[in-house]
């Protein structure tokens, strides 16, 4: 399968005919080439979306997007390393010229060091927010208006349980990533009355080639929660289609909670 006009229209057309949920509808997933928005993208793609696979390494890209088409799925890969108002502007440019438009919008790509507040250099305080903060918002700002002019669209914004409590280590990770929690609330009443539903997910400890470094801290993590485990990207991904998809038309400025049971305790 090509990433030509006419074979993504069939495709399209195909997904259309079978049911598919999101047939027609373009989607751009940031941080798409492993972990969660590697499942996110196959996600999307398995209900009839054509998905945009953005992220910085072109091979593991590509081996999404091969792995997309496999299972009979549209998508191509859009290359971006998203730090700034300009690196984020010009993927949103891009994934229009490329598709049309965007009509789903996931905005997963994020950094997360972990460390003490003493030993944060600015270097990494301005980095962790570009990529989990600026970048997003001016995602948001270059994609919601036209999702919002053709009367329809879907942010799906990924944040993070520790943006809901203190954490030692995890002050700066946690702090950007509840900036984008607010942020989800603040677009939802700004794009909602135009139709664009603007919602988040909040993971928990989760078990992807980002987090493999931090070996059984994360395991003790995941024991606060009553499901006692962490959980598979696939697990993340399933929630994040949920909101992107009809399923959730009501679903306006939330916070979902994919954390096992963390808020329970």
């Amino acid at each position: 399968m090509t990433g030509n006009g006419t074979t993504n229209g069939a495709a399209e057309r195909t997904a259309a005919d079978s049911g598919a949920e999101l047939a027609g509808q373009v989607a751009l997933v940031t941080g798409a080439t492993s972990g969660i928005g590697r499942a996110t993208a196959l996600a999307l793609a398995g209900l009839g979306a054509r998905v945009l696979v953005s992220g910085r390494d072109e091979e593991r890209g590509g081996q999404v997007v091969a792995a997309v088409r496999a299972a009979g799925g549209t998508a191509d890969f859009v290359r971006a390393d998203l730090r700034d108002e300009a690196s984020a502007r010009a993927l949103a440019r891009q994934a229009t010229a490329l598709a049309g438009r965007v009509d789903i919008l996931v905005n997963n790509a994020g950094v997360f060091p972990f460390g003490p507040t003493a030993e944060t250099a600015e270097y990494d305080f301005d980095a962790v927010f570009g990529t989990n903060v600026k970048a997003p918002y001016f995602l948001v700002a270059e994609l919601a208006p036209a999702m919002a002019a053709r009367g329809g669209g879907a942010v799906v914004n990924v944040t993070t349980m520790v943006a809901e409590f203190g954490a030692a280590g995890m002050s700066l990770y946690g702090a950007s990533k509840a900036a984008l929690r607010l942020l989800t609330q603040a677009w939802a009443a700004e794009f909602g009355p135009s139709g664009v539903r603007v919602n988040a997910v909040s993971p928990g400890p989760t078990r992807t080639e980002g987090t493999a470094g931090m070996g059984s801290a994360l395991d003790e993590l995941a024991k606060g929660g009553p499901a006692g485990r962490t959980a598979g990207p696939e697990e993340i991904a399933e929630t994040i289609a949920f909101l992107a998809s009809p399923r959730a038309s009501f679903v306006h400025g939330a916070l979902l909670p994919v954390d096992g049971g963390r808020l329970a305790v």
